[in-house]
C-alpha cells in the first residue's frame, strides 16, 4: 500500500537530487530512504528516478507521479489545518482590513462586546482602501476585509453583512420629502478623493461623467469633513446610512424608489481556513447592527 510517507520521500528526493541530503531532510538513513522509494516503484511498476544520471533525475513517469504526490501532500496539510481549526479554542490573531467610510461607524458597534466575549483573540484592525485590502488578502497579510461589494474578484469570497441606504445630506431649505439622482445639483456635490469606493458609487448613482463646475474644490478622505462642510452650507454630499447617526435630521433627504443601497460584506480569500473566527465575527457584527439595517433588503445595490 502506498503511504503518505513514501509520497514525502520522493518529493524531497526530487528537490535534493541526492539520496544523502534527502535522507537527512527526512530524518532517516540513506538505505531506508532508498528501500522505501524502491518499494514504491515496485508497487507502481515504473521507475520514478533515473539513477544512472548524476545527479539523479525524475523519469517521464516519475514527473507525473511527483505532480500527484505534491498535490496529495498539499491536501494532507490542508486537512490537518482544517482539523486543527475545528479543534482549537478561538484564539490567536485575527487581522482585519476595513475601509474608512465604514470603520468609524461600524467598529464601535461591535468591538467592545467582541473583545469581552473572546479575550483570547487578538483583533488587529487597519483602516485602508479597497484595493489595498484585496492585495493584502491575496498575499496573506490580512485575514478578513470589511468593505463595500460586489467586487467580482477572482479567488475572493464575499459574505454580505447588511445593506445600508444612501441619503442626500444638504440644506435645511430643501422642501422635498424624497429626491431622485436627477434632482441633485451636481455643482454643489462634495465628493471623497479618488481611491475611495464610495466616491465611485456616488458617481455611478448620479450618472456623473462630466467634470463638476464649481469655484470650490476640496479633496477629502473623510466623510466627517464633508459633513462639517455641508453644515456650513458649503455644498451637499451623499452619505451611507451608518454615517447619518447623530447629525441634523432636517438636512437628510431620502432617495425615492428604488432606494439605492450599498452592500457591506465580510471578504476573505477562498483559501481562508479560520472558519470559526469568520463565523464569530459575522455573528457578532450582525447582532450589533441597528434594527433598520438588519431589515434592509438588497433593493438597488449601487455598483462600485
Amino acid at each position: 500500500m502506498i503511504s503518505i510517507q513514501q509520497m514525502n520521500y520522493i518529493v524531497v528526493l526530487s528537490e535534493e537530487l541526492l539520496f544523502q541530503r534527502a535522507s537527512e531532510r527526512c530524518f532517516v538513513t540513506q538505505p531506508t530512504l532508498s528501500m522505501m522509494i524502491k518499494k514504491l516503484e515496485q508497487e507502481l511498476g515504473v521507475m520514478i528516478f533515473d539513477r544512472k544520471q548524476k545527479p539523479i533525475a525524475p523519469t517521464q513517469h516519475g514527473k507525473k507521479i511527483l505532480e500527484y504526490a505534491k498535490a496529495i501532500l498539499k491536501q494532507k496539510d490542508q486537512l490537518f489545518k482544517t482539523i486543527q481549526e475545528e479543534k482549537e479554542i478561538l484564539s490567536g490573531d485575527l487581522r482585519i482590513g476595513i475601509i474608512p467610510t465604514i470603520a468609524p461607524y461600524l467598529i464601535p458597534l461591535f468591538i467592545k462586546k467582541l473583545t469581552t466575549n473572546f479575550p483570547k483573540i487578538n483583533f488587529i484592525a487597519e483602516e485602508i482602501n479597497t484595493s489595498l485590502i484585496i492585495d493584502k488578502l491575496k498575499n496573506g497579510q490580512l485575514d478578513i476585509g470589511i468593505l463595500a461589494t460586489p467586487l467580482e474578484e477572482k479567488n475572493i469570497e464575499e459574505i454580505p453583512l447588511f445593506y445600508e441606504e444612501f441619503f442626500l445630506y444638504g440644506s435645511t431649505d430643501f422642501n422635498k420629502k424624497y429626491i431622485l439622482p436627477k434632482d441633485i445639483n451636481l455643482n454643489q456635490l462634495l465628493l471623497l478623493e479618488e481611491g475611495h469606493c464610495l466616491r465611485s458609487q456616488v458617481l455611478n448613482l448620479c450618472h456623473l461623467k462630466e467634470k463638476l463646475k464649481s469655484n470650490f474644490y476640496y479633496k477629502s478622505g473623510s466623510l466627517e469633513t464633508l459633513k462639517r462642510l455641508v453644515e456650513k452650507n458649503q455644498g451637499i454630499t451623499i452619505l451611507p446610512e451608518l454615517a447619518t447617526k447623530g447629525i441634523d435630521k432636517k438636512r437628510i433627504i431620502q432617495f425615492g424608489h428604488p432606494r439605492p443601497v450599498r452592500e457591506v460584506s465580510l471578504v476573505v480569500h477562498k483559501s481562508f481556513i479560520k472558519k470559526k473566527m469568520l463565523d464569530t465575527l459575522y455573528r457578532e457584527i450582525k447582532n450589533s447592527l441597528p434594527k433598520k439595517l438588519k431589515e434592509n433588503s438588497r433593493k438597488y445595490v449601487v455598483k462600485i
